[in-house]
């Protein structure tokens, strides 16, 4: 155990942020789940209204599980490319002996651009008149048939806000795996080769389950994130048309301060921290249990 001052100075190094994250974090989550309680508008008395805001969500409010079953599949797409695409390129780098470092900042950069600019930099990418970056491509290939207004068509418009959250963290989950597959032991990769393994099993059954770890850490960033998105897709459509782009997180912004029903749109952010926790505990319950059976 460490010296009775030496834990005396790491309290006392500790409770700044500690100060910090619960009036930052915690204390929001304790008054979101107050007012989750009562029916209020910002300016009259709070009317408490007991658990009805809650079964108003669940079992009476087709807009909420519209908005919650767009949040999956945005999940999906974001998970797919952020974990997915960003494992395969971090393998890749591994295979790269020259230029990997400025490939790295390369790949950091869309991290450090303001969602703003993103918004704005999709918004022409996606642009029907002037043809975009995506409709050019079409039609430079013979596919101009297949030209849309991405942000338009209720068919691709939630596709087409995930890409971009999906695109805007991808380079740093791809150099937190990379650094996890570094910490391989070579050995063992040598010596699985020796024994006649190829790529595939020796990703298998030897980096795969070294970084499992990470890889669970990491898959719990990507999931809550996900389940809080909101920027991008607020500023690129704001929930339409229609609600074919609406998120939990989109359309309990809107219930607060929009329809100003600050009751029911904690209820609802209530409901995200507890699909944030309940993911987490998914997460580690599955890929954690399974690399120690």
């Amino acid at each position: 155990m460490l010296p009775y001052r030496s834990r005396i100075s790491v309290l006392i190094f500790l409770l700044p942020p500690v100060i910090l994250f619960g009036g930052g974090v915690l204390l929001p989550i304790v008054q979101s789940l107050f007012l989750s309680f009562f029916k209020w508008d910002g300016i009259t008395n709070m009317q408490f209204v007991g658990f009805d805001n809650y079964a108003q969500m669940l079992t009476a409010d087709p807009t909420f599980w519209k908005a919650f079953f767009n949040q999956i599949l945005y999940l999906v797409i974001c998970v797919t490319i952020q974990m997915g695409v960003g494992l395969g390129i971090a393998c890749l780098l591994m295979t790269i002996t020259r230029g990997r470092e400025v490939l790295k900042v390369l790949y950091l950069m869309p991290a450090v651009i303001s969602t703003t600019a993103i918004a704005l930099l999709f918004q022409r990418i996606y642009s029907l008149d002037p043809p975009g970056l995506i409709n050019s491509l079409l039609n430079l290939v013979g596919l101009g048939a297949a030209d849309r207004a991405w942000l338009s068509d209720i068919h691709t418009v939630l596709a087409a806000v995930s890409v971009p959250e999906g695109w805007r963290f991808l380079g740093l989950y791809t150099i937190i795996l990379y650094a996890a597959l570094l910490s391989v032991p070579k050995e063992l990769e040598e010596a699985a080769a020796l024994d006649g393994a190829n790529a595939w099993q020796i990703f298998v059954k030897i980096r795969f389950p070294h970084i499992r770890p990470v890889w669970a850490t990491t898959m719990v960033m990507v999931v809550t994130y996900g389940l809080r998105g909101f920027d991008i897709p607020y500023l690129l459509t704001n929930g339409g048309p229609g609600q074919s782009s609406e998120l939990v997180t989109t359309y309990m912004y809107k219930t607060a301060f929009v329809s100003t029903n600050y009751g029911y749109a904690s209820a609802i952010s209530v409901f995200i921290v507890i699909e944030c926790l309940v993911a987490v505990a998914l997460i580690f319950g599955l890929l954690l249990r399974k690399g120690n059976d």
